[in-house]
């Protein structure tokens, strides 16, 4: 553990309490991919089954425990709970474009070729694209709140800090993982463009700038 990693876990954290909060006190989804959280649950679903097998810490069980609540919680709302509030119609982006080649992907390159593990990796590469559906919703409706810009801020910033934990770690670890920084970095990129416009202009800037990287 280190700082970095700290502070990565409390921002992703911290995005997903942000999303959480918005769908409950305005009791409506609009604006949020459903499709993105999916994937984000199938990500967290995948990572975490050595919750049955490999107790490493405290914080790190009651962390992937969170994450996994959270994760179904909000799918829940999306699709049950305010499910009239859902925008279906630009939700649109076709899963099957990042889970098919994810999959293979995980079968033809991972540590070793057991189920935990593949399952394992499969989680880090579809993490890498699952906010594709929601920057694509983004940009096909030209429109968003300014708590999911922060939402998506908080996301990126913790891919950031964990690039720093990464770096950390080879340093004073030695510990290099290419899957996870490979993939981390790509994860990165998505955010680039977003979060430039976020820094430069504020939560509330002209989302229609950002349209450009996805059109």
């Amino acid at each position: 553990m280190n700082i970095f990693r700290i502070l990565g876990d409390i921002s992703h954290l911290l995005a997903i309490i942000i999303l959480l909060v918005k769908i409950v006190k305005s009791k409506s989804c609009a604006g949020i991919s459903g499709k993105s959280q999916i994937l984000f649950a199938l990500v967290f679903t995948t990572r975490y089954l050595d919750l049955f097998t490999n107790f490493i810490s405290v914080y790190n069980t009651v962390m992937k425990v969170i994450f996994l609540i959270c994760a179904y919680v909000t799918v829940h709302m999306i699709y049950v709970k305010f499910r009239k509030t859902f925008d279906s119609e630009n939700d649109s982006f076709r899963l099957e474009f990042l889970l098919v080649p994810v999959t293979g992907l995980s079968f033809l390159e991972n540590h070793s070729f057991t189920p935990l593990e593949i399952l394992w990796t499969f989680s880090i590469y579809l993490e890498s694209v699952a906010i594709l559906p929601q920057l694509f919703m983004i940009s096909k409706t030209g429109e968003a709140e300014t708590i999911t810009t922060h939402y998506l801020f908080f996301l990126g910033l913790y891919r950031a800090l964990y690039i720093a934990n990464w770096v950390w770690r080879y340093h004073t670890e030695n510990f290099y993982d290419q899957i996870a920084v490979v993939s981390g970095v790509v994860q990165t990129i998505f955010y680039c463009d977003f979060f430039y416009l976020y820094v430069t202009k504020g939560p509330a800037c002209n989302i229609q700038e950002k349209q450009t990287a996805f059109e």
